[in-house]
């Protein structure tokens, strides 16, 4: 089959296209920027890119017309506080534009459990979208799913921070609201079941584990999976205010995507059935053995996907390519370089730098920055990096995002995704005399952002002395 696939570049797509792709369909990416899509280039040489920000007006022949199948994966949730329930709309209204002038049958859209009478904004934006795909001129077939469980998973992050970070939890009453979380492999065998399939056309579905639980009961239980003991007190005068700012802090999720989850929790999300486990004849996991599927994919470095890679999770929520060339003039600069005699062995270095590595000198320092952008409202060092030694561009990396990656030319480039009074990149070549040249680049916004580069310049000279020294180390 020839598939559309949009929302390739988030949790749920990143996850999908490979097994798409291993049952020997025709995969046509749709995706805001090309640049974003962080994958091998042995994945991108099988595929079809095209870029489409269904947010923009509709444009004439974006999409090839003999297209059979249409994921819809696009959410807007983390992206806004207030209205993205009516960017949830439009980009549907805009999806149905593109796609009724197709040949396409079915459309398959991942939408969230919705049985409770009151939703939340964010439940109801899902219903409503729902509505929207259904008025469009092909069978669409919807999954509704509540807590997805996986490695990399926005849900499975937050519980792993919660749990791990603290042994004592003083808790609001949304902990006792029941849910029913499943696996992220079982999100992925549906979404393959249903494909072409005309048993689930102009149908929904709800998909679900198991096993129906508290908040609270799916904390203890995390713990007790990893060998631990919790203590959790709920109390009922937190608001969902102070609830938002509770779990940003603690955890590594972002403050929009907090707020939005904060009002979801209150609403209960039990599936009424499992009529497809039955049609497809799907066994599903239980929550701990969801739990243990994802540690074992992080044990083995097979993390897939994660939200933290997302753009929503960092400031940036811009096109790349604006910052993929490094200012010259009206910038503030720290150079240096060093003569290196294990030119691949460095740039392993290079390729491994963040995350639980660290910043190869002072990390102390790393963290005490990382704390006091987080305290401002940044993004900290909360995110890490997906993978041990690999880098795509697109990637979070600690409170960086990478804007190239380029192994072969042994090239790494980061924009800074902290709050700044300006714009930093960080940049790290080899080049062909065998030496490492590390860049510091930062364009100031007015006086305020010289005085902060001044201010830290001492800093500087230690930091960045030591990275590269370390760096260079064979």
């Amino acid at each position: 089959m020839k598939i559309l696939l949009t929302g390739a570049n988030g949790y749920i797509g990143m996850r999908l296209l490979p097994l798409l792709l291993d049952e020997g369909h025709e995969i046509i990416c749709a995706v805001r920027n090309k640049e974003r899509l962080s994958i091998d280039p042995e994945t991108r040489s099988k595929i079809t890119i095209i870029e489409i920000d269904f947010l923009e007006a509709v444009e004439e022949g974006k999409i090839p017309i003999d297209i059979d199948v249409a994921y819809f994966l696009i959410h807007s949730m983390s992206t806004s506080t207030r209205d993205f329930d009516e960017m949830e709309a439009k980009t549907a209204y805009n999806f149905n534009s593109y796609i009724n002038k197709t040949k396409v049958e079915q459309v398959i859209y991942l939408s969230g459990i919705v049985n409770d009478e009151n939703l939340s904004k964010h439940l109801w934006s899902r219903k409503n979208v729902e509505e929207i795909l259904s008025k469009g001129e092909f069978k669409l077939t919807v999954l509704r799913a509540g807590i997805i469980v996986g490695s990399g998973s926005s849900s499975f992050e937050i519980i792993r921070d919660l749990c791990e970070k603290l042994p004592v939890m003083i808790t609001p009453k949304w902990v006792l609201t029941k849910t029913q979380p499943i696996a992220i492999r079982d999100v992925m065998h549906f979404l393959t079941g249903v494909l072409g399939n005309r048993k689930t056309y102009n149908q929904s579905f709800d998909i679900a584990g198991p096993d129906v639980l508290t908040y609270k009961q799916m904390l203890q239980r995390y713990a007790r999976i990893r060998g631990f003991k919790n203590w959790i007190i709920t109390v009922p005068i937190m608001t969902p205010k102070l609830s938002s700012y509770w779990l940003y802090f603690v955890t590594s999720t972002s403050y929009k995507l907090a707020l939005n989850l904060v009002d979801s929790m209150k609403i209960e999300v039990v599936a009424r059935d499992n009529k497809l486990e039955q049609l497809l004849e799907i066994k599903t996991h239980t929550y701990e053995e969801a739990i243990n599927m994802a540690f074992k994919r992080i044990e083995q470095n097979l993390v897939v996907s994660s939200w933290k890679d997302s753009m929503i999770s960092g400031r940036l929520n811009k096109n790349l390519g604006k910052f993929i060339q490094v200012p010259k003039y009206g910038v503030l600069k720290d150079e240096k370089k060093l003569k290196v005699q294990d030119t691949e062995r460095v740039l392993k270095n290079i390729w491994k730098i963040g995350g639980d590595n660290g910043w190869y000198y002072g990390n102390w320092l790393w963290r005490f920055r990382g704390f006091i952008d987080k305290l401002t409202g940044g993004v900290g060092l909360r995110r890490g990096r997906t993978h041990p030694d690999k880098i795509f561009p697109g990637d979070s990396l600690d409170f960086w995002r990478v804007l190239l990656a380029d192994k072969k030319n042994k090239r790494l480039l980061l924009f800074a995704e902290m709050r700044l009074p300006g714009e930093a990149w960080l940049e790290f070549r080899i080049d062909e005399d065998s030496v490492l040249h590390q860049t510091a680049t930062f364009r100031p916004r007015g006086l305020k952002g010289r005085l902060y580069w001044y201010s830290i310049l001492p800093f500087h000279y230690f930091i960045f002395g030591g990275m590269i020294r370390n760096l260079a180390k064979a």
